[in-house]
Parts: C-alpha cells; sequence; structure tokens
C-alpha cells in the first residue's frame, strides 16, 4: 500500500484502489527469514471479504516458497549482505513479483543472526528492497512465542482441548513453549541447535559457535577450525545436546562446561504436557521430511531428539510447519482500518509507522483501577516482546466499566509507569482502545496529568500481539487520520480476523 490517502481513504500501492468501494479484496504478501542458519522467503495471497461494515479474511494461500539457503558468512561474526541481496533478488524473480506490487508482510531476523554485527543493516536493506515490510528483529521471547503460533501448537491446544509444547529446534538455538487454551503458558529458549559446529562433506570443521565449544569441552573433543570431527564424537555432542534439551523442557537449568546454556528464565510451567509437537529445521528430519545432510548435526540431533520423546511425552503430534513455521506466519498479514475517537497533541506527532502493538491483560475489570498491577501487566509483555524501549509502542486498552476521573486516573499512572523505558527516550504514548474513551484518555494525559510527550490516543480497533499499526497524518479535509493494522495470521488462526473501516474524528 502506498502512504496516499485522500478523504481518509487507503489505496493498495499496485491498483490504487480503495477499501471503501470494493466487496472483495486481495493482498499480496512477503515474509522474510534470516536466521542464523538458513534464510528464505514466502509469497502469499490474503483475500478479505466485506462483511456489512468489516472485512474478514476468507482466503489464504502460499503461491510460492523460496529455496532455503544456508545463511552465508563473510566472516565469522559478518552475515554476507550481498549473497544475502543476490539471493532475495532471485526469488522475487522466480516468484514473478515486482517488489512494487507487494502490499505488505514483514523482515524477520531470528536466533543468533539477531546479534550479528551487520545484522540491523540487513534488516534496513532488505526492508527497502523487499517492498512495504514490518520489520522485526526477534529476540528469543518473540520468537518461541511466533513459533509457537506458526506451527499450529497454539491453535491444536485450542482445538483439542489440550496442553501443547512445541519445540523448535534451529540452527544457534531451540525455542520452547507451552501453549494451553490458544495461548503460551510459558516459555524458555537455550542454546541447542544443529549448526553449533559446521562440517564440509569431509567432516572437516569449518565454524563452531561458543556453545559449540562448550559442548565438545565437555567431552574432551577437539574441535578446533579445520581438524576432523569423527562420526562417534559427533554423535556424542549431539546425544549431549539432546539431554540438555529435554532437560530445559522439564523446567531445569541445562549446562554445558558449567555454564549455563539458558536465553531465558527457565520454564516456569510444571504441569502435565498433552501433546508434543516440533518445528524448526531439525524437526524436519524428526519427522523424516528430510534426508539430505547440510554440514550440520541436524540429523544426529534429530535422532537423537527422537530416542527420547517417548520418556517426556508419547503424543507426538505433527506441526503444520517445519522449518518455514516463523516465515510464513510472517508473510500472511492483513490490513484493518479504523478509528472512532482520536486524541493527538501534537499534530506533529503523526504519521508514525510500524509501532509494535501491546496487549497485556490489563487489570481494568474492578471499579477501583490498582496503578502498580496496570504497570507490572505492560512491563511483563514489553520483556516477553523483547522491546526495550528503543522505539514507540502501542498499548492497546480493552477498556471496562466507567471513565470516572478516579479510574482514569489510576489507569493512566500505572501507563505512564508502565511505558517509563519508552518515554524517557521521548517517544510517544500511543493508546488504541476498542471503546469510545480514547478522547478522554488522551485529554487526561495532557490536560491532567501534564505528561510532556507526545499523545497519540485512538478508539475503535480490534488488535493483539504481534500486530504492528501505522497511523498517518490528520487529514485537513475531514479532521479523520488513516489507521493501518497489519496483523500476524499464523496458518492456523481463526478465519475471524477482522478489517474494519471508519474515518476517525478528532475528540
Amino acid at each position: 500500500m502506498t502512504d496516499e490517502a485522500e478523504g481518509g481513504r487507503i489505496f493498495f500501492s499496485s491498483t490504487g484502489r480503495s477499501l471503501e468501494g470494493e466487496d472483495e479484496i486481495c493482498v499480496l504478501s512477503v515474509g522474510v527469514d534470516i536466521g542464523s542458519s538458513t534464510s528464505h522467503l514466502v509469497f502469499s495471497r490474503i483475500l478479505l471479504e466485506r462483511l456489512d461494515s468489516r472485512y474478514v479474511v476468507t482466503e489464504r494461500e502460499t503461491f510460492y516458497a523460496s529455496d532455503i539457503l544456508l545463511t552465508p558468512y563473510s566472516a565469522e561474526n559478518t552475515i554476507d549482505a550481498d549473497a544475502l541481496g543476490a539471493f532475495i533478488a532471485k526469488e522475487y524473480a522466480d516468484a514473478k513479483v515486482d517488489p512494487d506490487e507487494i502490499d505488505t508482510g514483514a523482515l524477520i531476523l531470528t536466533g543468533v543472526a539477531v546479534q550479528r554485527k551487520n545484522a540491523r543493516a540487513i534488516g534496513e536493506l532488505f526492508a527497502k528492497q523487499a517492498g512495504k515490510l514490518v520489520a522485526v528483529s526477534a529476540g528469543d521471547n518473540l520468537e518461541t512465542v511466533m513459533a509457537a503460533y506458526g506451527s499450529g501448537a497454539a491453535a491444536r491446544s485450542i482445538r483439542d482441548e489440550c496442553v501443547v509444547m512445541n519445540v523448535d529446534v534451529g540452527g544457534g538455538t531451540s525455542k520452547i513453549a507451552v501453549c494451553a487454551d490458544g495461548k503460551v503458558a510459558g516459555l524458555t529458549a537455550l542454546d541447542v541447535g544443529a549448526r553449533l559446529i559446521c562440517l564440509d562433506p569431509g567432516g572437516k570443521i569449518l565454524r563452531v559457535e561458543e556453545a559449540g565449544r562448550r559442548f565438545a569441552a565437555e567431552l574432551g573433543i577437539d574441535v578446533t577450525l579445520g581438524t576432523t570431527l569423527t562420526l562417534g564424537a559427533a554423535r556424542a555432542i549431539a546425544g549431549r545436546m539432546a539431554d540438555r534439551l529435554f532437560e530445559a523442557m522439564r523446567g531445569e537449568v541445562p549446562k554445558a562446561d558449567g555454564a549455563s546454556l539458558l536465553r531465558l528464565d527457565r520454564l516456569s510451567y510444571r504441569g502435565p504436557i498433552d501433546q508434543i509437537q516440533f518445528s524448526g529445521g531439525v524437526s524436519e528430519f524428526i519427522y523424516g521430511n528430510e534426508t539430505k545432510k547440510f554440514g550440520d548435526l541436524g540429523p544426529l540431533l534429530a535422532a537423537e531428539i527422537r530416542s527420547r520423546v517417548d520418556g517426556f511425552c508419547p503424543r507426538l503430534e505433527p506441526s503444520i510447519e517445519g522449518i518455514r513455521a516463523t516465515v510464513v506466519g510472517a508473510s500472511q498479514y492483513t490490513i484493518q482500518l479504523s478509528g472512532s475517537t482520536i486524541y493527538v497533541s501534537p499534530l506533529e506527532a503523526l504519521p508514525l509507522r510500524n509501532v509494535p502493538v501491546l496487549a497485556p491483560d490489563l487489570p481494568l475489570e474492578q471499579e477501583l483501577i490498582d496503578p502498580s498491577a496496570v504497570a507490572q501487566a505492560i512491563r511483563t509483555m514489553l520483556k516477553r516482546l523483547d522491546l526495550d524501549g528503543e522505539q514507540p509502542v502501542a498499548l492497546f486498552v480493552a477498556w471496562q466499566g466507567s471513565a470516572t476521573y478516579r479510574r482514569l486516573e489510576d489507569f493512566l499512572t500505572g501507563v505512564v509507569q508502565g511505558l517509563s523505558s519508552v518515554l524517557t527516550r521521548g517517544h510517544p504514548l500511543i493508546l488504541a482502545g476498542d471503546g469510545d474513551v480514547g478522547g478522554l484518555l488522551g485529554i487526561h494525559l495532557h490536560e491532567e496529568m501534564k505528561l510532556k510527550n507526545p499523545i497519540v490516543s485512538i478508539d475503535g480497533l480490534e488488535l493483539k500481539a504481534f500486530d504492528y499499526i501505522d497511523i498517518g497524518a490528520m487529514l485537513e479535509s475531514s479532521g479523520a487520520v488513516p489507521v493501518v493494522i497489519k496483523s500476524l495470521i499464523f496458518p492456523s488462526s481463526a478465519e475471524g480476523r477482522t478489517v474494519e473501516r471508519a474515518p476517525a474524528t478528532t475528540a
């Protein structure tokens, strides 16, 4: 979509059509995943149909999935941007898609790739090249949650009314998520992966990550670059990694050579696990979908994991997506357009683009609102989504109860405290609600609390975690602002995600 807007209408970049005038809309989307081990992309079509004043997703199709490229490195800690650029260009050509045709999508840096020296530069490079994308550096928390949804584990927990553990085993890290009632009830991540040690076809060691060195040192195995890793030694390392993975799955703190392998807090969930499933590159070997060798420990690690599954949870289920779980989810974005009341001060605070949404469970059900509880809920969600205050965020407010002065004051006091890491950096305070109190919230922040930060408070929206919101500049002709919400639709999520259109008006 373009940034052009007339009379509150938003136009698609490739067609110049208005959402308001059509009963059916087709959105072209792309997802690009640059991981520590592999990189790939997926193109999707998303069909939306008008239902009264709302648009619902009626069909989504992945029409092209790229080859899977082993992420190239020009040096040990530097991803080769030129090689990646050539790969992306080739896949666009093979898919017969021009970057200008893309309506929306996401570029995601995952795993160890997030830590590479030029990771952010690569994200910016591809976000510019690949059309209108949301660019996301997926830290361990976010990637773990995305893998749980993208693999279908969250949806399976609803469908089968059970607790499902998804274990996403990649090249550099493994992510563990426990899903119940469609939500992630617990998660962790650790340094276990197929490409902690990379080999040439003859078994000569080409690259070793720090965690790979620690596993080898614990076993007394030499992994000096250029030496040959025997099959027995490789199997021993894979077995030790599998043991540590299952320790993490049990909520323990696995170690290698005396140092913790955990990248997050230990798994907090302590209840029974009804089903287990796997995603990530190694899952392709676990389920027997892949037999080709890629110069790493993938097949051996998969075999060691599979031999231990029955002792942990005998009900092993297939995931909807394996190695492509994250990228398929990333490609399947859709659009909402909405907003019934707004408060913006100053007007120069707009436009805003690609702002991640926080959707915490806010304690608003009681008449008396506890500011400290509001603040804690917000801080917890910031941590869960790996948001550290470096960028603006939009807080989704599902308002409940009356909007008295006392309730507004207590709630917004908690909001300001919870978002302190964002506000101290001078970012705007952005509120997005589902009711009709957006104007009141904005006025209270500005007039009563004298907040110095820019304030953007909009209303009439349906948001959730993984949404990214764009808010256009105010239109002189109508006093409205166009609001675009890019909602991440995972492959097995409900078809009822909606797209709404209503002009936002000033309070």
